[in-house]
């Protein structure tokens, strides 16, 4: 069986850095593809440059709840957002998870969506989230499921038939509520996916060796054939160190991502790299 893998590089958009260092590291290194920021102010732009530059990197929509402002309007998307307008970080959606109004949600994905497809010029080939919002509910996870299945593009893989999978995408304080409703969850009809996801390519765990190890399980699999591998490359910018608290790593990675090591070990293991496009 023959493996196949899908190198996502979440956050283009979001700083120059972000976005320069996702493109050498799909036109230099081992990404196939990416997911743009909408909310960010230079997500058009740099979807232009990307289009012009990178035809052969899949994209997609890293859809947003948890940073930054959101495109439509605040008075229009108010359980979304606080005071002055902004998304709620992290920490704040969590805790105002029961008081949102999925049809704002809805509403505002949907813009950002259209957003991407009037500056790129088609639909994008597949959906994911920011801090994984999107899977902390079934009704969340619903939605982007029906957005996809309209958008005719596939999603990042939820979490599994094993509900311990849910600790890789969900707070920690979300993961009792969860595992309550994890029935919910594996009911779902899902958009085209991979068999399998792995985020643990990330902090600590962005390192080449971690990284070889990875493929080499993605090689033994007896079971998968497809799988998406999370990655977060940067080049330094100024305005990264400023958004971002994950930003030296992102150095760490795009320099992984692009390695001799990485890219020999793919041709020895006869994996074999895609784009969601692909599935």
């Amino acid at each position: 069986m023959t493996k196949r893998l899908i190198v996502n590089a979440d956050d283009y958009g979001h700083s120059p850095g972000i976005s320069l260092g996702i493109r050498q590291a799909h036109l230099e290194g081992i990404v196939t593809s990416t997911s743009a920021m909408m909310n960010r102010p230079l997500a058009p732009a740099e979807l232009t440059i990307a289009a012009r530059a990178c035809p052969n990197l899949g994209i997609g929509v890293h859809l947003v709840l948890t940073a930054g402002k959101p495109l439509l309007d605040a008075s229009k998307v108010s359980t979304l957002v606080r005071s002055g307008g902004e998304f709620h970080k992290l920490s704040g959606f969590v805790d105002h998870l029961k008081g949102i109004d999925l049809d704002q949600v809805w509403a505002e994905w949907n813009a950002q969506v259209e957003k991407f497809v009037r500056h790129y010029g088609k639909n994008p080939d597949h959906l994911d989230s920011h801090h994984h919002s999107s899977y902390f509910t079934p009704a969340l996870l619903e939605r982007m499921c029906r957005l996809a299945e309209q958008l005719h593009c596939g999603i990042r893989k939820p979490f599994g038939h094993d509900p311990i999978d849910a600790a890789r995408y969900l707070p920690q304080e979300l993961l009792d509520t969860a595992m309550d409703s994890y029935d919910a969850f594996t009911r779902l009809p899902l958009p085209p996916t991979t068999d399998s996801f792995i985020g643990d390519f990330f902090d600590k765990g962005a390192t080449l060796e971690h990284l070889l190890a990875i493929l080499e399980m993605i090689a033994a699999d007896p079971v998968n054939e497809t799988f998406e591998l999370m990655c977060h490359p940067a080049k330094m910018d100024h305005e990264l160190r400023e958004i971002s608290d994950y930003n030296d790593k992102r150095i760490e990675e795009f320099s992984i991502l692009t390695g001799v090591t990485v890219k020999k070990k793919l041709e020895d293991l006869k994996i074999e790299l895609i784009t969601y496009s692909d599935l």
